[in-house]
């Protein structure tokens, strides 16, 4: 192939979307935010000081901490977002033993589809979407059985919004949207990348050399499903199709703000605890405490060394605004109530509404995912030659309380009143609190009752020996269990 073409090749595949351009630089950020470590050190996110050399800066990276809030907040709803595996029912198709090998192995590097789906969450919080795409090997075979003899079947693929750098959606007769194009970043070793290409009716597998600037098409195979197995999970959808809202969008920008002032704040200790020294050119300055500065003889007073002075009130500023910073990152995110690790004072309503808000996200969340499995299903039986009318259905309501602050309010309501109703209805959330069954207590709770009295009664005891001997009754369970026995005899004697 002539060379120019190779070139033309390479220029045609690093032409991105123009929302891919946009967004990429914020993406990389949001990853690094999520990912901590090493990769947000080297995405320097320090705020570089005038005059600070390249060694001082490095040095400066390397002794801040990253306090890592974006990891925290995705960790928590995800935790909530599947504490119960959703419901889904397959309608037959899980007794065929390649859905029963896809959801025990779905990418074919070990993770089932249940691990797999707890990713996709994962990143299309960090990002505000990501990428399913699913393929089937092409092996020459013409029957399912043939397939099946060789272990074919379809599997998936999750890919973040960095490697798909461009898509295309166009409109049908119908006003649906379909995609018709995408490409994405298969893999990169060393300057060698492959990229995928789909189009409708055929993939292209090409492999680019970065430092030749040159790209070679490996291999082209038809797309027999006549449509682009590709699946776009949102976390939230924005108003820009094919882009999600990150959960962290905002929290990424606080937590790089703590990361300044963490620094600020050693930064500032080290002043505090170990002041600057200023002497004449020609003194000798030793170090450590106690060392002596020796100033060479006959040398101008007004030179003598004196030592700058550092007020460590900046140092409490600087504690003060990052806990600012967390309580708004607890109010962005809605956690406030589950990330607390210390007592706040927070009214009832205020927490109870918290925890609402983050309901109503979780529930949004799951939705998303909802769509997201059934369109992975449809895929899936589309390639079987199947029909997929299944549902899959993920929790509608998070159980998220402050279940001890409940129970110790519910405790204080219970001795302050002596209404019998209000008194049940506390007895049957304390309960549910405990992970106890009310209702089955209540009924062997009266059936030992019945049982006792009614014993006592047909023995011959009187009201105050009855009480004498089971003083945890009353009067009026005595006088009840009393009208229950009569009304039997009554009902007995009719049927006579």
């Amino acid at each position: 192939m002539p060379t120019q073409t190779l070139h033309d090749d390479f220029r045609r595949l690093t032409l991105t979307n123009n929302e891919y351009g946009r967004n990429r630089d914020r993406w990389q950020f949001l990853y690094e935010s999520y990912v901590g470590g090493e990769e947000y050190r080297r995405g320097n996110h320090l705020t570089r000081y005038k005059l600070e050399t390249a060694e001082e800066y490095q040095a400066r990276l390397k002794t801040t901490p990253l306090d890592n809030h974006c990891n925290n907040v995705v960790s928590t709803y995800i935790s909530f977002l599947f504490r119960m595996l959703p419901d889904r029912d397959f309608n037959g198709i899980d007794e065929f033993p390649e859905v029963e090998s896809f959801l025990k192995d779905c990418d074919y590097e070990g993770r089932s589809f249940d691990a797999f789906i707890k990713q996709v969450a994962i990143w299309s919080s960090v990002f505000g979407h990501c990428w399913v795409m699913m393929t089937k090997p092409n092996v020459g075979a013409s029957t399912r059985a043939q397939e099946m003899e060789l272990g074919v079947r379809p599997y998936i693929n999750l890919m973040t919004p960095l490697v798909v750098s461009d898509w295309r959606w166009d409109r049908t007769p119908t006003g649906s949207y379909e995609l018709t194009y995408i490409k994405y970043i298969e893999e990169v070793v060393d300057h060698i990348t492959v990229v995928r290409e789909w189009y409708l009716d055929r993939i292209e597998t090409w492999v680019m050399d970065d430092k030749d600037k040159t790209a070679e098409l490996k291999l082209v195979e038809p797309n027999g499903l006549g449509m682009i197995p590709a699946v776009l999970v949102y976390n939230q959808r924005s108003v820009v199709k094919g882009i999600g809202v990150s959960d962290i969008a905002d929290i990424a920008d606080i937590q790089k703000l703590i990361y300044n002032m963490t620094s600020e704040n050693e930064q500032a200790i080290r002043l505090g605890t170990h002041p600057t020294i200023v002497v004449p050119p020609t003194a000798q300055v030793g170090s450590g405490a106690g060392a002596m500065i020796v100033l060479q003889e006959g040398s101008d007073p007004g030179l003598n060394p004196y030592a700058l002075e550092f007020s460590s009130s900046s140092v409490n500023s600087i504690h003060s605004s990052v806990d600012k910073l967390v309580q708004a990152i607890d109010r962005i995110s809605n956690t406030g109530g589950v990330r607390a690790t210390e007592s706040r004072t927070v009214s009832g309503v205020a927490l109870e509404t918290e925890f609402q808000l983050l309901n109503a996200r979780l529930s949004e969340k799951g939705d998303n995912l909802e769509l997201a499995e059934e369109q992975i299903w449809r895929l899936f039986a589309m390639y079987q030659g199947m029909m997929w009318d299944g549902y899959i259905k993920y929790p509608d309501s998070f159980s998220i309380r402050d279940d001890a602050k409940e129970f110790d309010h519910l405790k204080k309501a219970k001795d302050t009143t002596q209404n019998p109703v209000i008194l049940e209805v506390i007895d049957r959330r304390l309960a549910e609190l405990l992970g106890e069954d009310y209702e089955q207590d209540s009924e062997e709770a009266i059936d030992r009752e019945e049982s006792d009295i009614a014993d006592a009664i047909m023995d011959g005891l009187s009201d105050e020996q009855i009480l004498q001997l089971y003083p945890q009754y009353t009067a009026e369970d005595i006088r009840r269990e009393k009208t229950r026995l009569l009304n039997e005899s009554s009902t007995d004697d009719t049927r006579i």
